[in-house]
C-alpha cells in the first residue's frame, strides 16, 4: 500500500537505535525525508548510514541532540528545515526514565524525567506547528508507552508522565484539527529493545533469576505470547502519519499485544 508521503519531511526524536530507528526506517521506506536526532554521535552516525540505503530517497539527515535541553531542540529544527525544509511529520520519543517505586525517587529524578518525558514534547510541537499551520497538512505522533494504560509498578515516572502526555495527545488534536494537523499517539507495549532487556536485568536481579528468564516471564504476560519487534511499532507510525490515516486524530494506539484489553 502506497501511504501517500514520499518527500514528506519527518523529524524522528531519539531515533539512533530501537523504537525510534524503527519509525525512522518505515518512514524512510515510504520515500520520506528523515531528520534523526540523539545523543551518541557515533550510533547516530551509524544509524544515518542505514537509513540512507532504505527507500531510494537518500535523504537522511542526523544531528547530535539531547531532546531534554530544549537549546538542543531549536538547533536540531533550524537544521533540519535547512537541510530539508519544513516539517510535515513530527515523532516526539525519548529514553524512559529511571525505574523505581514511588519512594525511591527524588525531586531531581522528577525534574529530570518531566524534561526529557514532556517538556521536549512540548518544545518539539511548538516549533513544527506554524509551518504545518500555513501548509494546512501535518501530522504529530506521540511515542509514549503502554504503562499510560496500563500502570507498571516499577516505572512510576514513566506511569504518571506518559499518562499525561496522553491527554496533551488529546487536547493538541482538538485543538488543531482544524488547521489539517492530525496529532495521535502510539503506546508500545513490550518491544525487544535495549531499554527492555535493561529492565528485564534490573527485575531479574531483584527476583534472583537471569534476564532471559525475565524477557520470557514478560512475553508469557503478553495475549499473543512474544515481545513486539520495533518495526511492528515502527509500521504503525508509519501508517498514522500517511495520508490513509486522514481521518484518525486524537487517538492512543495500543500496540501491544493485547496486553491492555480493558483500558483505565
Amino acid at each position: 500500500m502506497d501511504l501517500g508521503i514520499r518527500d514528506r519531511v519527518a523529524m524522528v526524536a531519539a531515533a539512533s537505535k530501537g523504537i525510534g530507528y524503527a519509525v525512522a526506517a518505515a518512514l524512510a521506506e515510504e520515500g520520506c525525508r528523515v531528520s534523526i536526532c540523539a545523543r551518541g554521535g557515533q550510533e547516530l552516525e551509524a544509524a544515518r548510514a542505514r537509513l540512507e540505503t532504505i527507500g531510494g530517497n537518500g535523504r537522511v539527515f542526523a544531528q547530535v541532540a539531547d531532546v531534554s535541553r530544549s537549546g538542543d531542540i531549536d538547533r536540531w529544527h533550524a537544521a533540519t528545515v535547512a537541510a530539508l525544509g519544513a516539517v510535515d511529520i513530527l515523532v516526539t520519543n525519548t529514553g524512559g526514565p529511571p525505574a523505581a517505586l514511588f519512594t525511591a525517587l527524588t525531586d531531581e529524578q522528577w525534574e529530570a524525567g518531566f524534561q526529557s518525558t514532556l517538556m521536549n514534547v512540548v518544545r518539539l510541537s511548538r516549533l513544527v506547528i506554524p509551518d504545518m499551520q500555513r501548509r494546512h497538512w501535518g501530522r504529530i505522533i506521540h511515542l509514549t508507552s503502554l504503562v499510560a494504560k496500563h500502570p507498571a509498578d516499577d516505572l512510576t515516572i514513566s506511569t504518571t508522565l506518559r499518562t499525561g502526555l496522553s491527554a496533551l495527545t488529546r487536547t493538541q488534536s482538538n485543538q488543531l484539527a482544524r488547521s489539517g494537523i492530525l496529532v495521535n499517539a502510539v503506546l508500545p507495549g513490550n518491544t525487544l529493545t535495549e531499554r527492555a532487556r535493561h529492565l528485564a536485568a534490573v527485575r531479574a536481579t531483584a527476583r534472583g533469576i537471569t534476564p532471559d528468564e525475565a524477557l520470557d516471564h514478560v512475553a508469557q504476560s503478553v495475549p499473543v505470547g512474544r515481545l513486539a519487534d520495533p518495526a511492528e511499532i515502527g509500521a504503525a507510525v508509519a501508517f498514522l502519519a500517511s495520508e490513509r490515516a486522514s481521518y484518525i486524530t486524537g487517538v492512543s494506539l495500543l500496540v501491544d499485544g493485547g496486553v491492555a484489553q480493558c483500558p483505565i
